[in-house]
């Protein structure tokens, strides 16, 4: 088995206690940074995303003393009277000599929390990190996947590289134990070539515009989901509007709401099994008055506290 030295941050997310073991972390949630994936050199992102799981844990820290206050999103305290317990288990160092070997070390030590019966909960980290989170769910599987980001993200390869920002949701497709993949928010301009959209159709995934979103309610991300297994989620804050979340590369606007991506979470944890969560491309130097953070922090305690209820009932 393989054993991960973490960094440990000084307070946990949302007030989450602390634990440096993976292998013995004993919870319903478990938090774990991941700021760096593959394929870019460490220097190529480390002024960016790779900063996130930190900052993001700093700059939401005035919501870590309210997990026992009244949360009138959800109609009680986070957790509410489930019993459930989270952690945070800091952030995987990367190697900048063995970049493939930070993205072999981050599915095993994703692995390591679905062997323990956890949750999964990543801290990106750039666009690369969700094939590596989902890669983890070989021996978990199947998993559906839910992704919320402005863009397709499925060139088959950009320049030669197929593990970049362009390719995370065909890497995914890729995978046997997917079952189903629903991509929310889609606007704009971005990689995607004509071939792409019709891959990616052909592949099977189901393909919802930020503007229908709009145009017809949260129910019509609903209605595409199933419950023939888990669901994974990933959110690239370029899915969600740039007024709420301006800390991210490539700022679009039009994006989801806050209304309508907390609509979203909380029907998908209402009425299906919740199997994880990722967040990248979350750049906090870009970020206004820490609104991006606080924007995710609320998202996140938004759907674990319903997961939590739903388990519990």
């Amino acid at each position: 088995m393989t054993t991960f030295t973490t960094q440990l941050p000084a307070t946990g997310l949302l007030g989450a206690e602390t634990h440096a073991d993976l292998s013995s972390a004993r919870a319903d949630f478990v938090v774990l940074g991941i700021p760096y994936g593959v394929p870019y050199h460490m220097r190529g992102v480390h002024s960016g995303a790779a900063d996130a799981p930190h900052a993001f844990r700093e700059r939401t820290r005035r919501f870590n003393g309210q997990s026992t206050h009244y949360d009138f999103d959800l109609g009680g305290t986070l957790f509410g009277d489930t019993g459930a317990v989270m952690l945070d288990c800091g952030d995987l160092p990367g190697d900048p000599r063995d970049l493939d070997g930070n993205a072999v070390r981050a599915t095993e030590a994703v692995e390591t929390l679905l062997a323990a019966g956890a949750t999964p909960i990543i801290l990106g980290g750039d666009d690369s990190v969700p094939p590596l989170a989902v890669r983890a769910f070989e021996r978990h599987g199947p998993v559906n996947v839910l992704q919320i980001d402005a863009h397709l993200d499925f060139r088959d390869e950009v320049g030669g590289i197929r593990d970049g920002y362009s390719s995370p949701m065909r890497r995914i497709a890729e995978l046997p134990w997917v079952n189903r993949i629903v991509q929310v928010g889609l606007r704009g301009v971005g990689s995607a070539r004509p071939e792409d959209v019709h891959d990616a159709h052909a592949a099977g995934n189901i393909l919802i515009t930020a503007d229908a979103v709009h145009r017809d309610g949260p129910d019509v991300v609903l209605r595409s989901l199933t419950t023939d297994a888990p669901w994974f989620v990933t959110i690239d804050v370029d899915g969600l509007d740039p007024t709420i979340a301006p800390g991210t590369s490539v700022p679009l606007p039009g994006g989801l709401s806050y209304t309508e991506a907390a609509a979203i979470l909380r029907g998908l944890a209402q009425h299906c099994d919740f199997g994880g969560l990722d967040i990248v491309e979350h750049f906090p130097s870009l970020d206004i008055r820490d609104l991006t953070s606080i924007t995710l922090g609320r998202l996140v305690a938004t759907v674990l506290g319903t997961a939590a209820r739903r388990r519990a009932a």
